[in-house]
């Protein structure tokens, strides 16, 4: 069976991408705006046709930005058959007040993926955000949503909230899953039990924070430059679905080290912001899983106790976010005295060692932060196969009763040219 394919938008880095491929999916396109996060997605995905800018102006003919060059690239799209159309829009400003949320002018993105999602009619789709969203003027938001994925021919849709930990992935992060199907086809339930009932059939244990970082080396780059790959002997699924030299139950060795675009196994990433004497002295007094409210005294100014934060040894770690790009002392290493580094941020958020991140440390945080972690990714997209297959089963069974019909009726009347003889 060939494999399903699939379309990327607010694409970002790559995470949900990832999660997507690895769930089996062919990804024949995606949309990002933003060139740094697009520079580490060309690099981790050079098969994927990526549109780099505007979504208003993706397969929009109208657009002024769209050309006949983007025109060819993406014309494969125009009368293909797509199984899924995924992606987050990222979080604008929410009108709490006025007539329509969704006419807010800051949530434009929303409407921009019911655009492509009316265009391109997959037969499922994903959409990903945060569950606070959902409660915005009272369910208002969450409603105004879901109409309008009904208006554009998802009547079937629904809304489910997971945490990342669930699936693996070592960190607490909830986001909320939009999942709907395209009227006419019948999975055999509504979309919310459906996601729901594939996505716990996709839970795996998450590893503690510092078991999914314990084999990296407390020595980090000096730059940018990569490292000798560390020998470990520490066991663990998730190491082995994360580190280059051992094969995963997803990924193979030799697909992460091909995906890093070397022959050679190398440490990436491995690089984080300098620290001062003075604060590597306060963060040697917090405990694993401690807060900044922990420290003496004389020490904290008693202001927000998540300024400073050491990840814990025993649990999986605290949502990793965008902002640690400005400040990484909420994040910082639950044994050694320094910030987590870049590649620990990654397989924090489940990206394997030859997903490499590029642009400069400030961009590379900042990504990560964004994306959604792959392995998630993985698990909503392969609960997403599972609606496919149903659906496509019962198109089968309604291809073979329309042959049995047909069948039946030459029979009947070749017998009754019999009888008339």
């Amino acid at each position: 069976m060939a494999k399903r394919t699939a379309v990327s938008l607010f694409s970002g880095c790559g995470g949900f991408c990832e999660g997507v491929r690895l769930a089996g999916f062919d990804v024949q396109a995606a949309v990002e705006i933003d060139r740094f996060a697009s520079s580490t997605y060309r690099e981790n995905f050079p098969e994927v046709p990526l549109f780099e800018g505007d979504i208003h102006a993706f397969l929009n003919d109208s657009h002024a930005d769209w050309t006949d060059d983007e025109s060819k690239r993406f014309g494969h799209l125009k009368d293909a058959e797509v199984d899924l159309l995924f992606g987050g829009p990222p979080c604008q400003g929410y009108s709490q007040i006025g007539t329509r949320i969704l006419d807010d002018p800051r949530n434009e993105l929303y409407l921009q993926y019911i655009r492509v999602l009316k265009q391109l009619r997959p037969k499922v789709f994903l959409m990903e955000n945060v569950p606070n969203m959902l409660l915005l003027a009272k369910g208002r938001f969450k409603r105004e949503v879901l109409e309008a994925f009904a208006a554009a021919g998802y009547t079937n849709s629904g809304v489910t909230v997971v945490s990342a930990a669930d699936y693996g992935v070592p960190q607490v992060r909830r986001r909320a899953i939009f999942f709907g199907i395209r009227d006419g086809e019948d999975a055999g339930g509504t979309a919310e039990d459906l996601i729901a009932k594939f996505l716990k059939e996709q839970e795996r244990p998450a590893p503690t924070a510092w078991a999914a970082i314990r084999d990296l080396p407390e020595r980090t780059a000096i730059h940018y430059e990569n490292l000798t790959y560390p020998r470990s002997s520490a066991k663990s699924p998730f190491l082995d679905e994360m580190r280059l030299d051992r094969d995963g139950e997803r990924y193979t060795a030799v697909d992460k080290v091909a995906a890093q675009g070397v022959e050679r196994r190398m440490l990436s990433n491995h690089h984080t912001k300098e620290i001062r004497a003075r604060r590597k002295a306060l963060i040697a007094l917090l405990e694993p899983g401690a807060k900044g409210d922990s420290l003496p005294k004389d020490v904290w100014d008693g202001l927000r106790p998540e300024k400073w934060r050491r990840l814990p040894v025993d649990r999986p770690a605290y949502t990793i976010l965008a902002q640690m790009h400005r400040d990484l002392s909420e994040w910082v290493h639950p044994k050694f005295e320094r910030w987590i580094t870049v590649r620990e941020a990654g397989r924090l958020q489940s990206f394997h060692d030859g997903f490499v991140f590029y642009t400069s440390e400030w961009q590379m945080l900042k990504q990560i932060g964004n994306a959604v972690p792959p392995l998630l990714g993985r698990a909503v997209a392969a609960s997403a196969i599972e609606v496919l297959d149903r659906i496509d089963e019962d198109a089968t069974t309604l291809d073979l009763g329309e042959a049995e019909l047909e069948r039946r009726s030459t029979r009947f009347e070749t017998l009754a040219v019999v009888q008339r003889t």
